[in-house]
């Protein structure tokens, strides 16, 4: 595509692509459980958030949780502790079946019935640029009208899917659009 930065950081911009910013934003609304999931509470808040219904269950399994069931018992009983391992992927799957869980919702609530949400695209760090090569890139607002493609992405954990969504959405800045490719931040709220 053009406008597609190659070298990013040559003379010492900073910043993170675009869609990277939009799933940090997607993971703030999803509301995660706030307890690290190495603290006992945060273990056992993700533990029956996993295993609490038949569905959440096989959700998980899908998701890469293959602990038996004798072993999630014993691990809330707290007679026995997970591995490291088996803490990565209780982590992994319980972002990967929250985001499903809540990628309706958002889609719904981003899209607000056709009206969309209202987004503020920060610029790129160019504070360590020399002035010549700094550009005039500044504060943009965006309506975003059709998340569903974003969302799906993200809660799908498709980096590429959501990079090329998030394009689509920023092409509609105009002809400087891959000033945008790389963000401090992207904030929306809805």
């Amino acid at each position: 595509m053009p406008e597609r930065n190659i070298e990013f950081g040559k003379y010492g911009a900073r910043g993170i692509k675009g869609h990277e910013a939009v799933a940090r934003q997607l993971d703030d609304l999803a509301g995660y459980i706030a307890s690290p999931i190495t603290a006992r509470r945060g273990l056992l808040a993700r533990l029956h958030y996993l295993t609490r219904t038949d569905h959440a269950r096989a959700a998980a399994r899908n998701a890469g949780l293959t602990a038996t069931p004798r072993t999630i018992k014993a691990w809330l009983a707290g007679t026995r502790s997970p591995s490291r391992a088996s803490v990565a992927a209780i982590e992994r799957a319980y972002r990967a079946v929250r985001r499903e869980n809540v990628a309706r919702y958002l889609t719904a609530r981003l899209n607000r019935e056709g009206r969309g949400t209202r987004v503020e695209i920060h610029p790129l760090n160019q504070s360590q640029v020399d002035r010549p090569r700094q550009r005039e890139v500044g504060l943009r607002h965006m309506n975003v009208r059709r998340w569903d493609r974003i969302v799906t992405a993200w809660a799908a954990g498709a980096d590429q899917e959501l990079d090329d969504a998030w394009v689509e959405q920023v092409i509609d800045l105009g002809s400087q659009w891959g000033q945008y490719e790389y963000v401090t931040n992207v904030g929306f709220a809805a």
